[in-house]
């Protein structure tokens, strides 16, 4: 565009130059070896014009006939470099779709075309050639020839690092990148794993340090960066809760301003202030947790949070129920502190608002409990335990598919940073067929039983000893049949104790327990006196 404004400037500045000799004529006189040339100054205007433009393109001839020998060697010096690096551009894409024998073949030429010391990327297609081959030990020789060079430092032990991982290595894993931190700073791979790596060496003042430098370097975002650094010093914080407590507690104060919701910190904070005997301070700093997010662990760290009594309990569970009243978690540990207070009727209530609001695992388990306390009625036990089986469980910390008991500043699987979450690690089945309900919760309350009655036991007379003829090898007697007995009929005395007789005192029962609500009354039971009959 530059050029083409040039042009027509130039274009403009002689018309206006021809124009304005023409509105001003003149006569031009050149006397030259004795003669006398004579025109106007138009004429020799055009005529000096003509011999400049002359000059130049004679110039440019001579010019061109003279380089054009250096002109012709670059001229397939650059067709032969194009044609390497369509090669090697040929070659990466095949190294990138698995293509072993094109990429092969592609190095090949590229090596006949191009000067791998001219251009790094020939090592990187035959390193990645061998690896797609299975020549493994090929490729790593290449990438220790690659980390020693300063131009391919940085690729070599990134390809190092890689495949140290894909064997398992993770000792040799760390080794290179803690080289590729040390030359390379700015490398967010190297900076990252060695932030997981020192993390899971108890390191955190030197991972904390790290991430502080790639804050600077990478231009880290912020809060990608705080939350990190939240998680370090949790981790901190928990790693020295029992030797420094008041430390502990300055490290998860720190954290909790990076990151309100960390919920680790929260409790290694009030058991931080436990520990030096502040139970109101452990108290309101769960409190605050509380308030941006309800959970489990922190309702159980409330109520026992110094060895609270059964009433004291219930008065915590209120407050917890008033800060977030339509919580689950403050639902169910007020019914919790309920039961431990004997108040089964609320241990009810409030287990069966809890199940309404999320159906789960633990609500029925605790319904169980109550009732096991309350009339020890094993059916409407074993109601409640059917349900937990069917209801979704519970959330956990949850990292990489695994679930663990505590919370963990790595995951034990893959050693990444912050993995964990608070999850539920197994959802329903897939496939499975609902009945339209959102929360079964309804369904589970109209269903449970009616309170088992007392039953009476059934009287079983003892049977009687039928003699029997005896057959002698010698002598044969025989004895007259005596008639067979009888039958008793069975007496159903509601007013009788429960009693076994002795001859079935012993004997398992198989059948459904006389107290549980689904075995029929006795006396519907038996429609006519039975008979025994024993051989």
């Amino acid at each position: 565009m530059i050029r083409i404004v040039f042009f027509l400037a130039v274009i403009l500045a002689l018309g206006f130059g021809f124009s304005w000799l023409a509105d001003r004529p003149g006569e031009l006189y050149i006397i030259w070896q004795g003669q006398r040339v004579e025109m106007t100054l138009m004429v020799a205007a055009v005529l000096v014009t003509v011999l400049v433009v002359a000059v130049m393109i004679i110039w440019w001839l001579v010019r061109t006939i003279w380089t054009s020998p250096q002109s012709m060697t670059r001229y397939f010096r650059a067709r032969k470099r194009d044609r390497g690096y369509q090669a090697l551009s040929t070659g990466l894409i095949a190294v990138g779709s698995g293509d072993a024998p094109l990429a092969r073949k592609m190095l090949d030429r590229t090596k006949g075309l191009i000067s791998s010391d001219s251009e790094p990327l020939i090592h990187l297609l035959e390193a990645q050639a061998s690896l797609i081959e299975g020549k493994t030990e090929d490729a790593r020789k290449k990438f220790e020839q690659m980390a020693e060079d300063p131009e391919t430092r940085e690729l070599g032990l990134r390809g190092l690092y890689l495949e140290a991982l894909r064997l398992g290595a993770h000792e040799a894993a760390r080794h290179y990148a803690e080289r590729a931190v040390e030359k390379g700073p700015h490398l967010p791979w190297a900076a990252e794993a060695t932030l997981e790596y020192r993390t899971q060496a108890g390191r955190f003042d030197d991972a904390i340090r790290l991430l502080e430098g790639q804050r600077v370097l990478s231009g880290m975002d912020k809060k990608v960066h705080d939350r990190k650094k939240a998680v370090l010093l949790t981790g901190r914080a928990l790693s020295k809760l029992d030797a420094d407590p008041k430390g502990a507690r300055d490290d998860a104060y720190m954290a909790l301003k990076l990151a309100p919701d960390l919920v680790p910190a929260t409790t290694i904070a009030a058991k931080a202030y436990l520990r030096e005997n502040n139970v109101r301070k452990a108290l309101s700093t769960i409190e605050q947790a509380w308030k941006i997010a309800p959970q489990m662990e922190l309702a159980t760290a409330y109520l026992a949070a110094g060895g609270a009594t059964a009433q004291e309990k219930l008065k915590r569970a209120d407050r917890l129920e008033q800060l977030q009243p339509n919580a689950y978690e403050a639902l169910y540990a007020s019914a919790w502190a309920a039961l431990d207070a004997r108040d089964f009727d609320r241990a009810r209530n409030k287990a069966e608002a809890a199940a309404k609001v999320s159906e789960r695992e633990s609500v029925y388990l605790l319904m169980a409990d109550i009732e096991e306390a309350d009339s020890e009625d094993q059916g409407r036990v074993r109601h409640w335990l059917a349900q937990a089986l069917r209801a979704p469980r519970d959330p956990e910390w949850v990292a990489d598919g695994q679930v663990s008991q505590h919370w963990l500043p790595v995951s034990p699987v893959t050693g990444k940073l912050d993995a964990f979450e608070w999850k539920q690690a197994y959802g329903p089945a897939p496939g499975l067929v609902s009945d339209g309900t959102a929360n079964g919760a309804d369904h589970a309350f109209r269903s449970l039983p009616a309170p088992a009655k007392a039953s009476e036991p059934i009287a079983v007379p003892e049977p009687r000893e039928v003699v029997r003829p005896i057959e002698n090898p010698i002598t044969q007697v025989d004895v007259p049949d005596e008639p067979e007995p009888k039958p008793e009929p069975i007496v159903l005395d509601e007013a009788a104790p429960r009693k076994r007789e002795s001859a079935n005192e012993d004997q398992p029962f198989f059948g459904r327990p006389p107290d549980d609500p689904g075995v029929k009354p006795v006396k519907e039971a038996v429609a006519k006196p039975a008979t025994f009959r024993l051989f």
